[in-house]
C-alpha cells in the first residue's frame, strides 16, 4: 500500500483537505483523510484530485486542429467543417487516425482520465483501448430522411458489436446527432435500442443555435436551406412548435441515460424539464464561441440545478483538450458560479453521467486511484479558485498509484 500526502487533497465528494493523504491499493483508493501518517510519500506543495472527465468531445476531428476558423453562425461554421472532411473520405487515413492518437495522449497529459467521444466511424475505439484510455464512445447517427431507420439502427448495433470485440475496454454505445439532422423515426429507434441495452448512454447535440430552435419550432431558416442543399430534406417531416427540448422531451427521447450537449439556447422552462428528467447538459463554452452560437448560460444551469458535466468538444473548434482550459472558460462565463460546483462538474458529474459513477469522478474509498497532482504557487489561499482559473499541461502530473 502507498500513502500520498499533499499540500491539498480535494476528494470532491467533501471539502478540499489541506494537509492532507490517500492511501492506495492495487489502483484502489483504500481512505484519505488529514495529519497524514509519517510514512507516506510527500508529494510537495500539489493539490491532489481525481482526473478531470471530458464528457464530450470528437476524436476523430482531431486531424482539423486550427483548420476551420470561427464563424458568426453556426451553419457556415457547419458547412466548412462539411467542407474540409472531404479531403480524407477514409477514417483509417493515417492523417486522421494519427490525430486522433495523439490527442488522446495530449488529453491524458493535461489530466483527462475519462472520455466521452463522439464517433461517427468508430475509428477511435481501439485507440483508446490501446492507449488504456477509459471511455464511452458514442457511435452517432445521422439520417433525417433515412428510408429504413430500424434497419439503419440495426445495421449500427452490428458495428457497435463488432468495435466492443476489437477495443473490449472502452464502452460503446449509439447516438443521435441533433434534432436538425434526425428523423423522428431515427430517433425512436434509437431509443429503442439504448433500452434494450442495460448500461448503454447515449447522447444528442441539443439546444445548441439559434437556427436549431427556429429550424425545430417552425421549419424554417439556415438548417432548412442546409438540408435542402445536402439532400437531406424530406416535406413529410413537420415542425414541433416549441423548443428542441419539448421537442425531443415530447418524443420521449430524453432521460437520465442521455446527454444533452451544449444548451446554449436552453430556456428556464427547458432547464426544468431536463431537471426533471434527470438529463444532464454537458457544456462546452469555449467551442460555443468558436462556432458562433455565443456563451452557455451555465449560472443558469446551476440556479435551476440540472446536472452539468464539461467537454472540450473537437479539436475543430478549440486550441487544445486541457480540461482546466475549459474550466477556465465556464469560470469566465459564470464568475457566481462556486469554484467547487465547476470542480464537480468537471469530474464527478461527468462521470456518473458517462456511466462510470462507481469508479471515477471523487476521491472516496473503493474508486479507482486514477489521481493527478496540480503544482501550487507558493502562498497559495483559495484552491479551488486556484484550479478553475487555468492550469498548463505542465503543472500536472499523475500520481504513480499502481
Amino acid at each position: 500500500m502507498a500513502v500520498f500526502r499533499a499540500a491539498w487533497v480535494l476528494p470532491i465528494a467533501a471539502p478540499p483537505i489541506r494537509d492532507g493523504w490517500v492511501a492506495v491499493e492495487r489502483g484502489v483508493i483504500t481512505g484519505l483523510g488529514g495529519d497524514p501518517p509519517a510514512s507516506s510519500v510527500d508529494c510537495g506543495r500539489v493539490a491532489v484530485l481525481p482526473a478531470l472527465v471530458n464528457a464530450h468531445t470528437h476524436l476523430e476531428l482531431s486531424w482539423l486542429r486550427g483548420a476551420v476558423p470561427p464563424a458568426d453562425r453556426f451553419v457556415d461554421w457547419i458547412r466548412a467543417v462539411v467542407a474540409a472532411r472531404r479531403r480524407y473520405p477514409d477514417p483509417r487515413d493515417a492523417a486522421i487516425v494519427g490525430a486522433a492518437r495523439a490527442a488522446i495522449d495530449a488529453a491524458r497529459a493535461s489530466g483527462t482520465g475519462l472520455i466521452g467521444d463522439i464517433s461517427n466511424t468508430l475509428v477511435t475505439a481501439p485507440l483508446l483501448d490501446e492507449a488504456r484510455m477509459p471511455a464511452r464512445v458514442f457511435y452517432e447517427l445521422l439520417g433525417f430522411n433515412a428510408p429504413d431507420p430500424v434497419d439503419r439502427v440495426r445495421r449500427a448495433r452490428a458495428d457497435v458489436d463488432e468495435a466492443r470485440r476489437a477495443a473490449p475496454g472502452v464502452r460503446i454505445g449509439l447516438a443521435a446527432h441533433a434534432p436538425y439532422s434526425v428523423s423522428p423515426a431515427l430517433f425512436a429507434a434509437i431509443r429503442e435500442d439504448i433500452d434494450a441495452h442495460d448500461g448503454d448512454v447515449s447522447s444528442v447535440h441539443l439546444g445548441e443555435s439559434p437556427e436549431e430552435g427556429e429550424f425545430i419550432a417552425r421549419g424554417s431558416g439556415p438548417w432548412r436551406d442546409l438540408l435542402v442543399e445536402l439532400g437531406a430534406w424530406t416535406d413529410l417531416w413537420r415542425p414541433g412548435g416549441g423548443s428542441p427540448v419539448a421537442y425531443l422531451s415530447d418524443m420521449g427521447f430524453l432521460d437520465s441515460r442521455v446527454l444533452a450537449v451544449h444548451g446554449v439556447q436552453c430556456s428556464g422552462g427547458d432547464l426544468a424539464r431536463l431537471r426533471a428528467l434527470g438529463t444532464t447538459i454537458v457544456s462546452c463554452p469555449r467551442s460555443n464561441r468558436h462556432v458562433g452560437v455565443g456563451d452557455p448560460p451555465l449560472e443558469a444551469f446551476y440556479a435551476t440545478g440540472v446536472a452539468v458535466a464539461f467537454g472540450t468538444d473537437s479539436l475543430s473548434s478549440v486550441a487544445d483538450l486541457n480540461m482546466f482550459a475549459e474550466l477556465a472558460a465556464a469560470r469566465r462565463v459564470a464568475p457566481r458560479v462556486p469554484a467547487r460546483d465547476l470542480l464537480e462538474s468537471a469530474t464527478r458529474a461527468g462521470a456518473r453521467a458517462l456511466g462510470f459513477g462507481d469508479w471515477f469522478g471523487s476521491i472516496e474509498s473503493g474508486k479507482r486511484a486514477s489521481l493527478i497532482a496540480v503544482r501550487l504557487p507558493a502562498g497559495l489561499g483559495d484552491v479551488e479558485e486556484y484550479l478553475v482559473g487555468g492550469v498548463a499541461p505542465d503543472a500536472v502530473r499523475w500520481l504513480d498509484a499502481e
